[in-house]
């Protein structure tokens, strides 16, 4: 049995958008959003580097990253800690860009052409939520809240 449970991976494979923090060379941080992140298998995750040239050079010379994954609804999520592995050719990387490609393994998030793909060994996880759950709050209430919330950004953009 692997580090990801079912309910991350539901998470990761439902929610379209995730943030990536990685190390830049002076030690200070960079987050980018990461809207193909996906479960590989029950201890990794990957995405495809479709434009992530920051995120990219800082795991060239550092593999520490995390990567938050959250429910805009439900306000609730996972962090994802590990180390990346930088993928642009072998076996590996043509397994992966075959899934993205074809949608096999229930991968089929990106119609771009990838300059590569991120593989994250996880190493820990642990639960986010929003302190909006305030005692007595239930997911039903939190769920009714930002579906009336994003409703209105939405009707207020036209």
């Amino acid at each position: 049995m692997g580090i990801l449970n079912e309910d991350m991976k539901r998470v990761i494979r439902q929610q379209r958008m995730g943030f990536m923090a990685t190390v830049c060379p002076d030690g200070s941080p960079n987050l980018s959003p990461k809207g193909t992140a996906t479960v590989w298998d029950d201890d990794h995750l990957v995405f495809a580097n479709l434009g992530s040239p920051g995120t990219i050079e800082n795991l060239s010379h550092n593999s520490a990253c995390e990567l938050n994954i959250i429910d805009y609804y439900l306000r609730k999520g996972y962090r994802f800690k590990g180390t990346a592995e930088l993928l642009i050719s072998g076996p590996r990387f043509e397994e992966i860009k075959e899934a993205y490609t074809t949608g096999s393994r229930g991968i089929n998030r990106s119609g771009n052409p990838a300059q590569g793909y991120v593989l994250i060994t996880v190493t820990k996880t642990a639960p986010l939520m929003s302190p909006g759950y305030t005692p007595g709050k239930t997911e039903s209430a939190m769920r009714e809240e930002w579906t009336g919330y994003w409703a209105e950004v939405q009707e207020s953009n036209g």
